[in-house]
């Protein structure tokens, strides 16, 4: 819940341990590491410096929006809101369209939710979401 935080908060009490820890992850393994804190719209940038080869956005930020204040330096994952999850089909294929028209076919976009699935979540529209992201991709 690090978008509690003020950015001067965050520079203070958190960057330097993230940094710090992706740094070492970074030393480690050349898997890419995705650096995400919800609720965290304000504190993008201190996120960038900290570190992290993909920046999770949550649903609060629209995609296209998040990627500009980020630069195209760095990748991002998300940002689907998961409540959308509980909404109808149709209503669901237009949240997900969205996300992806805000991607805009950029290279570095992981479709994402922009936080973990609820519960109770329909299974089947799980299912109906990543088939319309692999859908609506490949158009």
């Amino acid at each position: 819940w690090v978008g509690a935080l003020s950015p001067q908060d965050y520079r203070g009490f958190v960057q330097p341990y993230a940094a710090r820890i992706l740094q070492s992850l970074a030393a480690e393994t050349d898997v890419p590491l995705i650096h995400f804190g919800v609720g965290a719209s304000t504190l993008l940038r201190e996120m960038k410096a900290a570190g992290g080869d993909v920046i999770g956005l949550d649903w609060r930020i629209p995609l296209d929006a998040g990627w500009t204040l980020l630069g195209d330096d760095v990748g991002v994952q998300g940002n689907l809101d998961p409540v959308a999850l509980f909404a109808p089909l149709p209503e669901l294929a237009r949240q997900v369209r969205d996300v992806l028209t805000r991607a805009a076919g950029r290279p570095g976009h992981i479709f994402n939710l922009g936080h973990g699935i609820l519960q109770h979540t329909p299974v089947e529209h799980v299912r109906a979401a990543v088939d319309m992201v692999h859908e609506f991709s490949s158009q």
